[in-house]
């Protein structure tokens, strides 16, 4: 497909720091390729402030491609933007018209406070993890074959698919009560399925789901936004396990 160019103008939220009171700004950018990707036009327009002399833009990325979902972005009202199971970096400008006005902001959430512009701060993910979202293993000696312990297929693919969650926070950026139960979901999901997770089952889910509170998250009142918006499709049936294995564990 034949790349063409576009004349657009951003409104991008910029702030200091968490502290600092933030502001939408607003940028002319031209020529731009509809085959560059989202994160190519704003290496752009950086490029274009710095030659201007002006602060650039700060944003969030590193693989750039689709899989560790550091580049999360708000875009014209929508986690990720306005496609559909694909991350911002994954995001290309022929998805825009030559004219259009876009707006770029952060992650909108208590729990993921904003660091600089179009940054925020995703460690409550990581301390959730922390908490319980791992197994306990003695890799010293010899150690078992994986394919030795027989898993059924069905939930090997149920696990398979709520391990393809990368932690990128658009489920509580489009969820109006900024919940993380999607994310918590899929990783104890990820585990209560398989027989290595058996073993610490019980603490899992209820130290994740304490750490989940305690960040500041809000609670699931079922809008499905999440699903929706989530770049890897994670179902909100990791949700409704996740509930399982928390009123199992709380009554043990």
């Amino acid at each position: 497909m034949a790349s063409k160019y576009i004349n657009i103008t951003l409104k991008i939220w910029r702030q200091k720091d968490a502290k600092s009171k933030g502001q939408i700004e607003t940028y002319k950018l031209d020529n731009v390729s509809t085959s560059s990707s989202f994160l190519e036009m704003l290496d752009q327009l950086n490029e274009q402030l710095v030659g201007e002399r002006k602060e650039p833009v700060a944003f969030d990325h590193d693989c750039r491609e689709g899989i560790c979902g550091m580049c999360s972005l708000y875009i014209n009202g929508r986690a990720h933007g306005p496609d559909t199971k694909i991350t911002t970096c994954q995001l290309h400008m022929r998805s825009f018209k030559d004219g259009d006005t876009i707006y770029v902001e952060p992650w909108r959430s208590k729990a993921f406070p904003v660091i600089k512009d179009l940054i925020v701060d995703r460690t409550a993910f990581d301390r959730i993890q922390q908490a319980g979202g791992f197994v306990s293993v003695n890799t010293s000696g010899r150690t078992m074959d994986a394919n030795a312990i027989p898993v059924a297929k069905h939930d090997a693919d149920r696990s398979f698919e709520a391990a393809a969650c990368i932690g990128c926070g658009a489920c509580v950026a489009s969820c109006k009560n900024g919940s993380a139960m999607l994310f918590v979901g899929a990783k104890v999901s990820q585990y209560a399925l398989l027989p290595q997770g058996k073993v610490e089952a019980t603490q899992r889910v209820l130290n994740m789901v304490r750490q989940m509170d305690e960040e500041g998250f809000g609670n699931c009142t079922n809008t499905g936004a999440c699903e929706v918006e989530c770049p890897k499709g994670i179902s909100l049936e990791n949700i409704a396990r996740m509930n399982r294995e928390y009123l199992v564990a709380s009554i043990k």
